[in-house]
């Protein structure tokens, strides 16, 4: 081969760029080795305090990014805030604030506070107080903090915009404007979108300087060949799952992905426990000890690999058929890679996704980046591994009868026949029971919590990933329960009951902070928040009806401009001195089919057509969705 010979460039790797030492200790403690393409083209320019305009899909990687370069800018020693990420929902938020803190573990005293509504206030107000680097925060809950004068940006150094287009769609916008009004004219901004509407590039325009711009392509991967499916984690833990699906699955190879080193040792050590052939693969072995192992996969004498998306990668054996997400994935890159070990060679294979509610949003980014959409399925019910184990012990027997060194247990079996006076059935059912004690053919579980009313319909809950209240100061499993019950797919026929809440004209409020404020904390789509009709000092709205009492609990406390909604049913109460107010509280079907007639009940969104005295004029709801839409819920992040 000639000198001259073009090679092939060696991949970036985040070695190669002048991260601090401790983001670079962070992030091969998770197991990042190459960035992606937008972490690739901005982190070198946010390092060197460009500001940056990036245009990229949910999904890319774009919290790492921002968040690594500037991270690595921090002054440690100054407890004050010096970065700001605002996003469009708690959800977000939350996410973001996790990923940040997992980049930022080797950094000393570091301090981050996600604050978002719906979170106590008194518990931002003393975390503030005690002086934190990083805030990560919806726009609402920011300006309030703003107005309080809790939040000081005198010694912010970069502000981020995720998602401004999502912003920009649930009304947010303006708020941005003001609260950026309120940081350092000296500093470095960031703004990401997935879209980059002419909105969107106006705001750039007032408050980047000279920005760099990124735009990654979409790129849809299309895995045709592969059976995707993913399974809602919820009431059986992971594990159990995992060991319900492998007992009744017809796999001949697996791998199965997790995010740590450490996980892949604990979680094949459970599985081989649990009487399954499996290993490790991570990146603690050697040369000699991956391609053993590998070749045991390859030749049978390993069924199961449990691996991290490093370890796995240039794997290839023809046997595997599956591949089971255990950990979700961070991005979608590496989603496609690992279910890339399946369906090869005109093969089809079968990938299973485990997806927590707060990991929905990945879910739908994934769906986007293979071009399918990701079917949910069910855990094996305890009849059917229960058949499923009593097919095999038969075949096990129908096997061992097969054998020519029968004729001694034949012999042994009249022997014990004849001195105990057993007839031959039960003396094979006892040896049978000896056979499976260890297993039993009726399995000791409970079938998994009936979610057909809920998880056969996909929620809403798209924003990334929740941990408990030690993680970020807020609530766990209660909210998740309350968005998914929230939040679930309406029928297009639903009733629909008006609510009044205790915030109206006199309080300076909006259709858009009643409907942003709605949406975001309960996770319902906008398109059924309808009819909002302000008043002075209160308001009353449609909502769907029969909303679950912890949802109703919640919404009670939820503040919007300084007042708690203090939500209830509409009972057609007296309207307040001064008001002209109309009747209220009727329940009814979403097409306007009430009790007196096809027209008398309906609630358009613009707030015509509802029982009023004459004179009293309802205001127009700009940001509830579309106006008198009798379809389905706009799912958001998904096409």
């Amino acid at each position: 081969m000639s000198d001259n010979a073009p090679q092939t460039p060696d991949p970036l790797r985040f070695t190669d760029l002048a991260l601090a030492p401790a983001i670079l200790q962070a992030i091969q403690a998770v197991g990042y080795e190459t960035p992606s393409p937008i972490q690739a083209e901005s982190i070198p320019p946010l390092l060197e305090g460009r500001d940056l305009l990036g245009q990229a899909q949910t999904g890319t990687g774009k919290t790492a990014a921002f968040a690594l370069p500037l991270l690595s800018r921090l002054n440690l020693d100054l407890r004050a805030p010096q970065l700001l990420v605002l996003t469009p929902t708690r959800e977000l938020a939350i996410q973001v604030a996790e990923a940040i803190q997992r980049y930022a573990h080797y950094l000393p005293g570091f301090q981050i506070l996600p604050i978002y509504g719906g979170q106590g206030m008194g518990l931002q107000l003393r975390q503030l107080e005690r002086g934190v680097h990083v805030v990560v925060g919806t726009p609402g809950r920011v300006l309030d903090h703003l107005g309080r004068g809790s939040l000081k940006l005198e010694f912010l150094k970069a502000a981020v915009l995720d998602e401004a287009d999502e912003m920009l769609r649930m009304g947010f916008i303006d708020d941005v404007d003001q609260i950026l009004s309120h940081t350092p004219e000296q500093k470095q901004v960031a703004l990401f979108s997935a879209t980059m509407p002419p909105q969107i590039r106006r705001i750039a325009m007032r408050h980047l300087h000279e920005p760099v711009e990124i735009k990654i392509a979409s790129k849809t991967s299309t895995v045709e060949s592969i059976n995707q499916r993913y399974w809602e984690v919820r009431g059986v833990g992971k594990l159990d799952a995992l060991t319900r699906m492998l007992e009744v699955a017809d796999f001949d190879a697996l791998i199965i992905f997790v995010r740590t080193k450490t996980s892949t040792e604990e979680l094949a050590d459970r599985l081989q426990a649990r009487g399954f052939a499996s290993a490790a693969l991570n990146g603690d072995l050697n040369q000699q000890q991956r391609e053993k192992t590998i070749e045991r996969l390859r030749n049978g004498q390993l069924d199961i690999v449990v691996a991290t998306d490093v370890a796995a990668r240039g794997l290839d054996v023809p046997r595997i058929s599956h591949v089971v997400n255990f950990d979700i994935p961070y991005d979608t890159e590496s989603y496609v890679h690992r279910i890339g070990r399946t369906g090869r060679a005109g093969r089809t294979g079968e990938a299973i996704l485990f997806v927590a509610p707060r990991e929905k949003r990945m879910l739908y980014a994934i769906e986007r980046a293979t071009g399918q959409r990701i079917a949910p399925m069910k855990l094996p019910t305890r009849s059917e591994i229960a058949g499923h184990r009593i097919n095999q012990f038969k075949q096990t027997v129908m096997d061992a009868l097969a054998s020519d060194d029968l004729d001694f247990f034949r012999g042994l079996v009249l022997e014990m026949a004849e001195e105990q006076g057993q007839d031959m059935v039960a003396l094979a059912a006892s040896m049978a029971w000896l056979l499976q004690r260890d297993q039993p053919l009726q399995p000791e579980m409970d079938d998994e919590p009936d979610l057909s009313e809920r998880g056969s319909r996909r929620e809403r809950g798209d924003r990334g990933e929740r941990g408990g209240r030690n993680e970020r100061g807020g609530r766990g499993r209660h909210n998740e329960r309350m968005v998914d019950e929230a939040s679930r797919e309406p029928p297009v026929d639903m009733d629909m009951c008006t609510y009044r809440i205790e915030v109206g004209r006199a309080h300076e409020v909006e259709p858009k902070h009643i409907v942003g404020a709605i949406a975001n904390e309960i996770g319902l789509d906008s398109e059924y928040i309808q009819a909002i009709n302000i008043h002075d000092d209160f308001t009353l709205l449609d909502l769907p009806d029969g909303m679950p009492k912890d949802v109703m609990q919640h919404l009670k406390n939820v503040w919007v401009k300084g007042r708690k909604l203090m939500i209830s049913v509409d009972r057609g109460r007296p309207p307040a001195r001064g008001e002209r107010d109309e009747q209220g509280g009727r329940s009814r079907k979403r097409e306007g089919t009430g009790r007196d007639g096809p027209s008398a009940g309906v609630r358009r969104a613009d707030g015509a057509g509802r029982d009023r005295k004459p004179g009293a004029r309802p205001t127009r709801n700009t940001g509830a969705g579309r106006p008198g839409s009798a379809g389905k819920p706009v799912r958001k992040g998904r096409k």
